[in-house]
């Protein structure tokens, strides 16, 4: 015999109006406490004869007494559900449906909310939150106080997840410390409730695995410092968005099975890790270093040809291949050294 696959489809359940059914709830408690009123009175009254009791006043003060054992029933079955809200509902053990409309509806009263992200009071002491490697125990703990105080109701709203700082290795092996942060919610409450056991935790698990399966596909910055569109290398640093779309993609993958939707990815933080920052930094200078010291290079090979051609065409003085060698050195020393030049006066024939 096939076991029953996963539940993956919601279903509305069959809700009435609760404002009609708390009226005729409030009605019959009223009148059987009237009912209960008559039989008192016509046993007081026998009594009072000194005849037996009659069988119609026997009768409305159990039927009253049974009410009150029973009149609760119908006002458990009221729901109030509001904007960007859901409940899902269980009868003996089976799926009944999803409240997802804001309104006040009435259900079948051994109906059941199931909400797993949702502890019982007193849970949180003996059984932690399982938590992932960058979210904190109290920050999901303070969550489920708010899911909490909501009852076992679904929230539908945009919900943002800190995945905090994880120390993960990029391409080249370097370790280095990466944060995102997910804005999802939930589409699908039926997924959410019965094909994980916590739909929160799951994410949280799933955000710490997708972000390291993708940031060790990326180098942290490309070799020589200069731009990754301009090389068609993608990097960590210089391709943040095309990696947080990567990650979202990922990460959307993983949680269909919970009914989630993943709305966005964003890099918070990156950063190489502290035992190789410092020689992650010198790296970065040298290589600012090498790059400002070419631009000054190319800068002074163009003023020393400029100067070769305006005296020629000046015809201010003849330089022969000696003259002109003497005159680029010294001009490029003047132009890329890192002091100012000390000019000396020659008097004299340089010969």
């Amino acid at each position: 015999m096939e076991e029953k696959s996963a539940v993956t489809e919601e279903k509305i359940p069959k809700a009435k109006n609760g404002m009609g059914i708390m009226i005729l709830g409030i009605v019959l408690m009223a009148a059987s406490v009237a009912v209960f009123a008559l039989g008192v009175s016509g046993m007081a009254k026998a009594e009072t004869m000194g005849v037996s009791y009659p069988a119609a006043a026997i009768i409305e003060l159990v039927a009253g007494i049974l009410y009150w054992m029973v009149c609760w029933m119908p006002f458990v079955g009221l729901k109030v559900i509001k904007p960007n809200e859901a409940l899902v509902l269980t009868l003996f053990g089976n799926y009944y449906g999803s409240l997802k409309k804001p309104g006040f509806y009435y259900v079948n009263p051994f109906c059941v909310g199931v909400n797993p992200a949702v502890r019982e009071p007193g849970a949180a002491a003996d059984t932690p939150p399982a938590t992932s490697a960058g979210t904190t125990a109290v920050a999901l703990e303070s969550i489920r106080k708010k899911d909490s105080a909501a009852g076992k109701k679904i929230s539908l709203k945009a919900i943002t997840h800190n995945n905090g700082k994880q120390k993960i290795n990029d391409l080249l092996g370097n370790p280095i410390e990466v944060g995102i942060v997910v804005v999802w919610r939930v589409v699908n409450t039926a997924k959410a409730v019965f094909n994980v056991d916590d739909y929160r935790d799951y994410l949280s698990i799933q955000a710490d695995a997708a972000l390291r399966n993708t940031v060790r596909l990326f180098p942290y910055d490309v070799a020589d410092g200069g731009d990754d569109f301009d090389q068609g290398q993608p990097s960590l640093r210089g391709s943040s968005q095309k990696v947080a779309s990567r990650i979202k993609e990922e990460l959307q993958g993983k949680v269909d099975v919970a009914g989630l939707e993943i709305m966005e990815t964003r890099i918070t933080h990156l950063a190489y890790a502290p035992e190789i920052a410092a020689a992650m930094l010198q790296r970065q200078q040298a290589s600012a270093i090498i790059d400002a010291r070419k631009m000054i290079v190319d800068g002074a090979v163009g003023m020393v040809e400029m100067a070769l051609e305006k005296l020629k065409e000046g015809d201010v003085v003849e330089l022969d291949e000696e003259r002109k060698a003497a005159m680029v050195s010294n001009l490029l020393v003047v132009l890329c050294g890192n002091r100012d030049a000390q000019p000396i006066v020659n008097s004299g024939s340089i010969y």
